[in-house]
């Protein structure tokens, strides 16, 4: 009986150890992403200074200057940043309770279920080095769907050169000699 719990033991651990080889990342290079509109709707969440409230309006690209402007309702124009200034971008998504589900989540025997009616929210998040007060921020803007997100991350990227890690994008140090494949 010994030996047939050494042999079991002894098998168990020669498949654990077949299972714990490191295996190349898998990259997502084969994955389609539409082209990114010109200028599209997002809300400023916060970040950028001099700018602390929160408002809706349009964000646009704009390759003649090398930045990305934000647009208020009003359709003026609030700030930029420079495809230079853009340290890191990357996307972010927050799974919140909706408004449906706050109002349920009061109703008598109902209210269980307002816990399960939640929304969504995806963030484009720009962390850049402010050339005009010499200080570094972070940009943040509601977006509406996946889809449009996916795509301007891709083409901001690729305006402002900077390298892929994962779902985000940076800009290498200038000593950095990494690859990216």
């Amino acid at each position: 009986m010994k030996k047939v719990i050494l042999l079991l033991s002894l098998a168990f651990c020669f498949s654990a150890i077949s299972f714990a080889q490191v295996r190349p990342v898998e990259s997502d290079k084969n994955k389609t992403v539409r082209p990114a509109p010109a200028s599209f709707a997002a809300k400023y969440e916060g970040g950028m200074f001099g700018f602390s409230k929160k408002e809706e309006g349009i964000l646009k690209f704009d390759d003649d200057n090398s930045r990305l402007v934000f647009f208020g309702k009003d359709g003026k124009e609030k700030f930029g940043i420079p495809y230079k200034a853009m340290l890191v971008i990357f996307p972010q998504s927050q799974s919140v309770q909706s408004t449906a589900g706050k109002v349920v989540s009061v109703v008598p025997y109902a209210g269980l279920l307002g816990g399960f009616i939640k929304e969504k929210r995806r963030y484009l998040i720009i962390n850049f080095d402010d050339p005009d007060v010499e200080a570094k921020g972070l940009a943040n803007f509601r977006l509406e769907d996946k889809d449009l997100l996916d795509s301007v991350l891709l083409a901001l990227s690729q305006k402002a050169e900077l390298k892929s890690r994962g779902d985000a994008f940076y800009r290498p140090k200038s000593g950095d000699k990494t690859d990216d494949k």
